[in-house]
């Protein structure tokens, strides 16, 4: 018998629940593995996949967006060992299932936090109820590769919204095997979307893209780069979230703020009886 060859995994996109390849056929290689090199077209079907996803995702009870975050950090645990085989450190792996947890956890919390009855002058109740942004454009940090992806995915779901990743393009490995384990997570397809590639390929796309709602510049390094997506988010009065500092601690108590800032806020009148 002649030795086995072995399969050679390809590292693909992850766009509506799917894993395709780059509409262009283009990748390149890390860690001597073929990965996907998204184009501006795959960036659009991102965006795409996404708003579709909205409305379910937006409309799912926060217990049950909490229930589903909670079953991504069970898969991830099941699937440590895999991440170590990628050079993810053990510890960064935990750190990353806890990050989840926590997340999870205020899903049917943010509501009472963060809205609840207004006091005001006259026979009506005034209440204020925080709601999704809609579609976010996230640039994924660099490092740590894990934790960073997850702590930027993670408080955007969880309120509601829906994402487009921009993958650090030296690390996508990490990447991809994250939206495996999202794909096997009962998430809805669309509610995360992953491109690997060049940052400054797809960035663009998204940030200037008018169903983006939010751009997250989180992994953004270069002055520049960032400038200029502020600049071309500012057509349609996207939110944004500037770049992280170079020594930002993504091992800290992450806080409220990611969550709160992809937020926006319902408030109703209505008489009171008599």
């Amino acid at each position: 018998m002649s030795e086995r060859v072995a399969v050679r995994k390809t590292y693909k996109l992850f766009i509506g629940g799917k894993f395709p390849r780059s509409e262009s056929g283009r990748s390149y290689l890390v860690q001597s593995s073929n990965v996907s090199l998204a184009s501006r077209k795959d960036a659009r079907d991102a965006v795409v996949a996404a708003r579709a996803a909205v409305k379910g995702w937006a409309g799912a009870t926060a217990y049950n967006r909490g229930q589903i975050l909670y079953r991504a950090a069970e898969m991830l645990e099941g699937r440590r060992e895999q991440f170590v085989a990628l050079g993810i450190p053990g510890d960064e792996v935990d750190a990353a299932v806890d990050r989840w947890v926590w997340y999870a956890g205020w899903a049917d919390k943010l509501a009472q936090v963060y809205g609840g009855a207004n006091p005001v002058a006259g026979p009506y109740f005034n209440i204020s109820a925080p709601e999704p942004t809609g579609v976010v454009a996230v640039v994924a940090p660099e490092r740590p590769a894990l934790l960073g992806l997850v702590s930027v995915i993670a408080p955007a779901i969880v309120t509601g919204n829906t994402v487009v990743v921009a993958a650090s393009p030296t690390e996508p490995l990490a990447a991809v095997t994250l939206a495996e384990v999202l794909a096997t997570s009962d998430l809805p397809g669309g509610v995360v979307n992953i491109l690997t590639g060049a940052i400054t390929e797809t960035a663009p796309t998204l940030a200037a893209h008018m169903d983006v709602n939010a751009l997250d510049l989180t992994g953004v390094t270069d002055a520049s780069l960032a400038t200029e997506l502020e600049v071309k988010a500012a057509e349609n009065l996207k939110r944004v979230l500037r770049p992280a500092p170079a020594d930002h601690d993504w091992t800290a108590d992450p806080g409220v703020t990611r969550m709160t800032t992809l937020l926006e806020t319902k408030t109703v009148w209505h008489p009171k009886g008599v």
